[in-house]
């Protein structure tokens, strides 16, 4: 067996693996799935928010491991909901057809929430692959509420095409 061919430090440490996430980690992983990032620091704990489809986001940390070293976060949109509450439907359409990122109502808002775990290892590629997929969950479930129609709406459409093909 011999050598790799491409030992460069460089190789060598986008290879390695995570096993827990920092600020500076993650953000370059948002700046790497094609979002900008803002580092604010509140409290001692470094915030990164950020936007994709023009809607911002914020990575909530989760169990430290050490001082800004983290195992897990979620990354969460929160929507206020003009008008008091989403129907039921919407949410559970949404769970029923999609994987990876979740719905939930609190209080005026609606919140898209997508975990991202280094538990175990990760490498920082697969971390930027987790924030592509969160910039495309977030423009899916931006199409979900413009194109969603409760089942009321969508029988009473569905019957007014049926009477309209009758009629012709």
């Amino acid at each position: 067996m011999g050598k790799p061919e491409n030992t460069s430090p460089t190789s060598i440490a986008s290879n390695e693996l995570l096993f827990s996430m920092n600020a500076d980690q993650v953000a370059q992983a948002i700046k790497a799935a094609g979002c900008a990032v803002t580092v604010v620091e509140h409290e001692g704990v470094l915030r990164l928010h950020s936007a994709s489809q023009g809607i911002g986001f914020q990575v909530l940390w989760g169990n430290p491991l050490k001082e800004q070293e983290y195992l897990d976060l979620t990354l969460s949109c929160p929507l206020r909901v003009e008008g008091g509450t989403l129907p039921e439907s919407l949410m559970t359409d949404w769970h029923r057809s999609k994987r990876f990122a979740r719905v939930a109502q609190h209080g005026d808002f609606v919140v898209l929430e997508m975990d991202v775990l280094a538990t175990g290892g990760v490498t920082p590629a697969h971390l930027t692959v987790m924030l592509q997929l969160w910039s495309q969950m977030m423009g899916q479930f931006f199409q979900h509420l413009r194109n969603f129609k409760p089942a009321a709406l969508q029988e009473q459409a569905a019957q007014e095409a049926e009477a309209e093909e009758a009629a012709a």
